[in-house]
């Protein structure tokens, strides 16, 4: 990560406000000339990233220009932790229970250790009116980790805190696979594979959420529409981005029981997108809450992805939260206990 060097640093904080009001919500944004924009209720959520994102495409800044202001402002938006560390990303923050939006440039270390914060993909920050939109380079094959654990730190701040794992790997698929018009088509076959077919309660969770609207029921393939409008016109092309949806269902690193159930196989997807040169570790509250669940519950699956030959030991550092684990040997029998003694 840079931190500016012998450049100046560039303030890149953006925020806007949700006010309610009589006749609808308002978008009050204190960066713009006109302040406020009247919204539709059911889509004010993703109108403040729109406005947001319009704000950082209109701004673009060179990388190595970029620098983390959550370290600038003196980390007070986060607990203490180790130090800033790892690149520069784009970190969106819920606050005032969903009425104010923050988007600023944070380091991975500072953006992971925010709360109601998640990484902002470039997949979601192209633009219909090209002429506005900022240049994205195009990613090499093998980026596929990283464009699903972005995607799933995004879908930890927009969804509900309570949405079940199903929902959420439905979520994921759907973002991934959605096309211009954010309508997205999965087979029968992807969701017997997910053990989620005619799973119904999973897309209702999402409905109710505002997220995506009702698939017509025993249609084939499925189709539904995205209502998020954020998730809308991605770059880069969708064939990139199903290459990020198929490695999600069968990530090659931690291979699951076809029987496994879906908070396992979020669990097991969450770890292996997440990779650092350090090695296999990330944050136990981060883990967590890609996860759905609260670090107890974390750990309970933990234990379960061991017993099922996922993993072949995990460790929580509890001075610093980190979670460490190690991948099961591939082909490894099943005959046996688990040794989970490593927690």
């Amino acid at each position: 990560m840079r931190l500016g060097g012998a450049h100046a640093a560039v303030r890149r904080i953006w925020t806007v406000e949700l006010r309610p009001q009589s006749g609808g919500p308002t978008l009050v944004c204190p960066s713009c000339t006109a302040r406020t924009f009247p919204l539709q209720a059911s889509s004010a959520r993703s109108a403040a990233l729109a406005h947001l994102a319009c704000h950082v495409r209109a701004d673009a800044l060179p990388a190595y220009l970029r620098s983390c202001q959550c370290r600038l402002q003196g980390c007070v938006w986060h607990p203490p932790h180790r130090g800033c560390a790892g690149r520069v990303l784009l970190a969106l923050t819920r606050d005032l229970g969903g009425r104010t939006w923050r988007l600023a440039d944070a380091c991975a270390a500072c953006a992971a250790a925010t709360s109601h914060t998640a990484v902002v993909p470039d997949t979601l920050l192209s633009s219909r009116r090209p002429a506005a939109a900022a240049p994205v380079q195009p990613r090499a094959h093998g980026d596929e980790p990283q464009r699903v654990w972005e995607m799933l730190t995004y879908l930890a701040s927009t969804l509900g805190c309570v949405t079940s794992p199903a929902a959420r790997l439905l979520a994921l698929q759907c973002a991934l696979r959605a096309d211009t018009h954010g309508c997205a088509r999965l087979p029968a076959g992807l969701l017997r594979g997910m053990r989620l077919h005619r799973r119904t309660e999973a897309w209702q969770e999402l409905a109710e959420d505002g997220w995506l609207g009702l698939p017509a029921p025993r249609t084939a393939p499925l189709q539904v529409r995205l209502l998020d409008d954020a998730a809308l016109d991605q770059a880069p092309g969708r064939s990139a981005r199903r290459r990020a949806a198929h490695w999600a269902l069968h990530p090659t690193s931690l291979i699951v029981p076809a029987a496994a159930k879906p908070a396992e196989r979020l669990t097991a997807l969450v770890l292996a997108a997440h990779t650092t040169a350090a090695g296999p570790a990330a944050d136990m509250a981060v883990v967590a809450r890609l996860c759905g669940h609260s670090p107890q519950q974390t750990g309970v699956l933990l234990d379960r992805l061991v017993a099922n030959r996922t993993l072949a030991a995990w460790h929580h550092q509890r001075d610093t939260d980190e979670v460490h684990w190690q991948p099961a040997p591939f082909n490894r029998p099943v005959s046996g206990s688990a040794d989970s003694s490593a927690h």
